[in-house]
């Protein structure tokens, strides 16, 4: 592989980062909307934060596999909402919950080393 496509796929591969960070903070920014609205308005403010959250989703997919963001969108939601659940809205925290979110974050970085491996053979 040549210099000027490693030194391309490079930033390129950052950005799909920064856009996997930002739609797992506005996935638990709509989390917490949902819990929070009261309001027809805050209904449709969680809304547009939802379609803000779709469009990095989106972005990531685009430069980066698609599983992979997808798994860690995924499971930063469901630890991210449990987590919430616990630290701001009263919820419980059992060993199974524990447990799982674990095994998410397992997987998450295993699916990760192997996007690796399969970078590494190109």
């Amino acid at each position: 592989m040549s210099s000027q496509v490693m030194t391309k796929a490079k930033p390129r591969m950052n950005k799909g980062w920064l856009f996997v960070t930002l739609t797992c903070i506005m996935e638990l920014v709509w989390v917490y909307g949902f819990h929070a609205a009261t309001a027809p308005l805050h209904f449709v403010l969680v809304a547009a934060v939802i379609a803000v959250d779709f469009y990095f989703l989106f972005r990531a997919c685009e430069l980066l596999p698609t599983g992979t963001v997808y798994a860690i969108f995924a499971a930063a939601g469901t630890a991210g909402a449990a987590l919430m659940d616990l630290l701001l809205f009263g919820g419980s925290l059992s060993f199974a919950k524990l447990g799982f979110m674990a095994l998410l974050l397992s997987g998450v970085i295993l699916l990760k080393l192997a996007d690796g491996k399969d970078d590494s053979s190109r």
